[in-house]
């Protein structure tokens, strides 16, 4: 058993937080500045980003370090601070944790260390190699672990051999429980082509603790390779964690059509497929995590929404509340 198991067995599921980058924004962050760079220079509002979350709900928070490899960092010059950047967003999320978890006895809040893609292809469609990439990995993950992090968080992947290497390199440093979750936002495949199957066979092999869905085209792609997923192995523990709808332009300004009540009625439909660790990825703030929250814990009901598909953005479709399922229920 993990702290992940120990987590999610309090109530069949985990609530998880929403976007990191549209939130820094929100707090000043400027467009082509690295985020990760906040970890050392504006640390109380990197804390402030996480707190947001904890207050509004989230049982695990993740941290600031999504372009944290050496890779992403180099494109600004801080590829030589890898360690301490990753060990800041990890210590500052720890800070954040044990003070929810002290003014509540009782509650489990978690630190996911988030691991983003490189942004590199490897050979022989790029120059990076299995090795190189899994360095790059290890490299970021013993700053994760040093800072403190309960788990590894390997998000918005495309690339099966990617993933492998992130988790090589993660494993070849700590002992963590490791997580995985891929972004599909083409016809129900990411980028590289990897279905929902195929993410979950990957699962099995490379014995992680958690795999699904996050970012992505829509939430009902998202929701098909969550399904696909399940129908390997229902054992997984299963992530969703979706966008806030879709991108529209405001003026110069880009926006996320999912509201909260969105959001809410989508955590509902990813409780109801199985899914352990439900939360929000672009566009989703802490007003909608609390309302998700307050959904899953059956204290508001699921909002009737226009239900988001893959084939149109919205069509009109009334969602009935649901009873709460337990772990031991089968589709």
């Amino acid at each position: 058993m993990t702290v992940l198991d120990d987590l999610v067995a309090q109530a069949g599921f985990a609530l998880m937080d929403g976007a990191t980058g549209t939130e820094l924004f929100k707090l000043g962050l400027n467009s082509g500045h690295p985020p990760e760079a906040w970890n050392v220079d504006e640390p109380e509002k990197i804390r402030s980003a996480y707190r947001a979350y904890v207050d509004a709900g989230s049982d695990i928070f993740l941290t600031n370090s999504f372009g944290g490899t050496h890779y992403r960092l180099a494109l600004h010059k801080l590829d030589d601070r890898v360690v301490e950047l990753n060990t800041e967003a990890a210590r500052l999320g720890r800070e954040v944790a044990d003070e929810a978890m002290a003014a509540s006895p009782g509650r489990i809040v978690l630190v996911a260390g988030s691991m983003g893609p490189t942004g590199e292809l490897m050979e022989p469609m790029g120059s990076m190699t299995p090795a190189s990439c899994t360095a790059a990995f290890a490299e970021q993950a013993t700053g994760l672990a040093r800072g403190g992090a309960d788990l590894l968080w390997i998000e918005t992947m495309s690339s099966i051999e990617e993933v492998e290497a992130a988790v090589a390199g993660a494993r070849e440093v700590c002992d963590l429980p490791v997580c995985v979750a891929m972004s599909f936002d083409t016809a129900g495949r990411t980028m590289m082509g990897v279905t929902g199957t195929a993410a979950a066979q990957l699962a099995d092999r490379l014995q992680l603790d958690a795999i699904g869905a996050n970012c992505g085209n829509n939430l009902a792609d998202t929701e098909v390779a969550i399904r696909q997923m399940r129908d390997v192995n229902p054992e997984l523990m299963l992530i969703s964690k979706g966008n806030a709808g879709i991108p529209v332009w405001h003026g110069t300004e880009l926006h996320y059509n999912g509201t909260p009540e969105v959001m809410a009625a989508y955590a509902a439909r990813a409780r109801d497929l199985g899914v352990s660790l439900i939360g929000g990825c672009c566009g989703s703030s802490a007003e909608h995590i609390e309302l998700m929250r307050a959904v899953l814990d059956g204290k508001a009901p699921v909002p009737e929404v226009e239900e988001i598909t893959a084939t149109t953005q919205l069509v009109a479709k009334k969602r009935p509340g649901r009873r709460r399922r337990s772990r031991s229920d089968k589709d």
